[in-house]
């Protein structure tokens, strides 16, 4: 009976909680450092999401293992949705990448909605010999390990982006990870580094103002925010795909209700012809959606990583 009473109760608080969501600040878990796409995706968000929550929304930066980190703060906090993940590719690719996870991708978190996805693109320092991809190709194979290729970190889909090109362009290519795309674009800048896979977004404007040079993106098809850098599929790695998404989580055993609150502010914000501006002048698609599709969509990923992941070979302690 006592056992009984508790969780009536429980269930009682949780209900009450939900009626009310939301009354103070919510905080957005950015599981990367200041600089990066996931970074810029969450800060975009914010000032739009607040305006429909009616409360502070806060990005908060807790990065380290490959997003692993974020996305562990996130699975062991409250079930309120006051604590959310910027969710991303890690969650997908680490399940494979990874030998132990202290999350599990699936059952601990309760997905909002996803707003939004990015291809990413294969940047070089300018100084470098080679001006194509295909130039770059021919480079690697003749000068096998001496060129280093800087990604975000370990479990990133610019790391895999790195690694299945190395794959299916027969290349010995050494890779550098590092703790976010802002270190990364920073080493190769100070020549520490020749090239870098990123996502598009954090580096538009470098490749703009001509301080790297972009080679290709890793989208079947060209990217509107750069619309004359080819595609590595073009270029002739036939099938070459490989993309970032973005959106919201919360822990799992979040009420119903708070969930879809959350996505209903989401939408709601991701109608916002401001925000869309803003996302899609970075290379961004916008993207809308239901809690059901966004876990859906996720347990797809990790399906479709999965075999990439083992290819490489490549596996993180």
């Amino acid at each position: 009976m006592k056992h009984l009473i508790a969780a009536l109760a429980l269930a009682c608080a949780a209900a009450a909680q939900a009626q009310t969501f939301p009354s103070r600040q919510v905080t957005i878990v950015v599981p990367y450092p200041p600089g990066g796409l996931i970074d810029l995706v969450a800060r975009a968000l914010q000032p739009f999401l607040q305006a429909d929550l009616g409360v502070p929304v806060v990005a908060e930066n807790r990065s380290g293992a490959g997003g692993n980190v974020g996305a562990e703060v996130v699975a062991r906090s409250q079930p309120d949705g006051y604590t959310l993940l910027l969710a991303n590719p890690s969650l997908a690719i680490s399940p494979t990448l990874y030998k132990k996870l202290n999350y599990r991708p699936v059952e601990d978190f309760a997905y909002v909605g996803r707003y939004g996805s990015v291809a990413n693109v294969m940047v070089a320092n300018p100084s470098q010999p080679f001006k194509t991809a295909q130039e770059l190709i021919a480079y690697a194979k003749k000068n096998p390990g001496k060129l280093n290729y800087g990604s975000p970190g370990y479990g990133t889909s610019p790391q895999l982006s790195g690694e299945l090109f190395k794959t299916m362009s027969g290349t010995f290519i050494v890779h550098i990870p590092f703790s976010g795309a802002g270190p990364a674009t920073a080493a190769m800048l100070g020549g520490n580094i020749e090239m870098m896979f990123d996502n598009i977004p954090p580096q538009v404007g470098n490749i703009k103002a001509g301080t790297v040079r972009a080679l290709a993106v890793t989208s079947l098809k060209r990217n509107s925010a750069l619309p004359d850098v080819p595609t590595l599929d073009e270029i002739g790695l036939k099938g070459y795909e490989v993309v970032s998404f973005f959106g919201l989580a919360a822990r799992a055993g979040t009420p119903r209700e708070t969930v879809m609150r959350l996505n209903t502010a989401l939408n709601n914000a991701t109608r916002t012809p401001k925000l869309r501006e803003i996302l899609e002048s970075r290379g961004a698609v916008v993207v809308q959606g239901t809690p059901e599709e966004f876990l859906n969509f996720i347990k797809a990923e990790i399906a479709k990583f999965a075999p990439v992941i083992k290819r490489t070979g490549v596996q993180v302690e």
